[in-house]
């Protein structure tokens, strides 16, 4: 390469980088916060215009889900109403246009897990960007790790979900993730399985902001570990399940009380499932409804 030529690819792509992100970002400071994501280019066109600089691109519209989905998060941390309700199909498309243009993009894998399973609830969505990532990051163990999590967790596919987990532990070198394959996959361990995945996402996050938000969900799940025992002990001693959580409060089976962190109260399902009016997340809409309790 003549010399010169770096710079001048350099500043093609800061050009390129001005012309196609620079008026969506003026666009997007006039708006609500909550808008900031209604309007996304077109990531052809994105592209395009791209040329030699995807990775720079596909690294700057992470970041501005990033930037957005932290400003929502501190609001609801903060018990702050958020009066619409976030945009998860905008930060959907603008991280799957990131892996597009740069498919070694760590971030856009890993911020997308946390919320399009505990927060969009899109599963399958998911897990494909999951299986193409896994197609570029043949050495990344997490991305093994998320699938299996998910499909054990929210989908209740114990099968992929230990080859996931193996997959993993070969990569990493680490038994854990083959034991949990045959561990913690069914049912009763499903509480367990929560706060292991939690404690590994929290622990190689490097976004101050999502770091928290496994932390308190990692909390939430340990509370409702504290009152499964509490429950099943109560089941041992009386043969029967506890009417509610205040029962098992006043029968000094459980303290201090549980304090869901997400501002919500803990109750049983009529088959003795701990649930949450929370749902364990921060709510995002004015006025929503919540369940009765107990």
């Amino acid at each position: 390469m003549r010399r010169g030529a770096a710079p001048a690819v350099l500043l093609a792509g800061l050009l390129t980088y001005g012309l196609v992100i620079g008026p969506f970002t003026t666009y997007m400071h006039s708006k609500p916060m909550e808008e900031k994501l209604g309007f996304v280019p077109s990531i052809r066109l994105i592209r395009s215009f791209s040329a030699d600089q995807k990775e720079l691109v596909g690294a700057s519209l992470v970041m501005k889900v990033l930037m957005y989905f932290g400003g929502v998060l501190n609001k609801a941390q903060s018990g702050q109403v958020i009066t619409e309700p976030t945009d998860l199909p905008g930060m959907s498309r603008l991280l799957h246009g990131a892996v597009q243009l740069d498919p070694y993009n760590m971030d856009a894998y890993y911020f997308a897990q946390g919320f399009l399973t505990w927060d969009a609830k899109q599963f399958t969505v998911a897990n494909d960007l999951l299986e193409y990532g896994m197609k570029y990051r043949t050495w990344d163990w997490y991305l093994p790790f998320f699938a299996g999590f998910n499909h054990a967790y929210f989908l209740k596919e114990y099968a992929k979900a230990a080859e996931y987990y193996r997959r993993a532990g070969e990569l990493s070198n680490n038994s854990l993730f083959i034991s949990l394959a045959g561990r913690y996959l069914q049912e009763a361990g499903r509480t367990d399985l929560a706060i292991a995945y939690l404690t590994a996402m929290e622990k190689g996050e490097l976004n101050p902001v999502l770091k928290k938000e496994y932390r308190v969900r990692r909390t939430a799940f340990q509370e409702v570990r504290r009152i499964e025992a509490a429950r099943d002990r109560f089941r041992e001693e009386q043969g029967r399940l506890p009417s509610d959580i205040g029962q098992l409060v006043r029968g000094g089976l459980l303290s201090p009380p549980p304090v869901d962190p997400y501002g919500g109260r803990f109750y049983l399902e009529p088959d003795g499932r701990v649930a949450s009016t929370s749902k364990f997340a921060f709510a995002t809409l004015k006025g929503e409804k919540r369940h009765g309790g107990d």
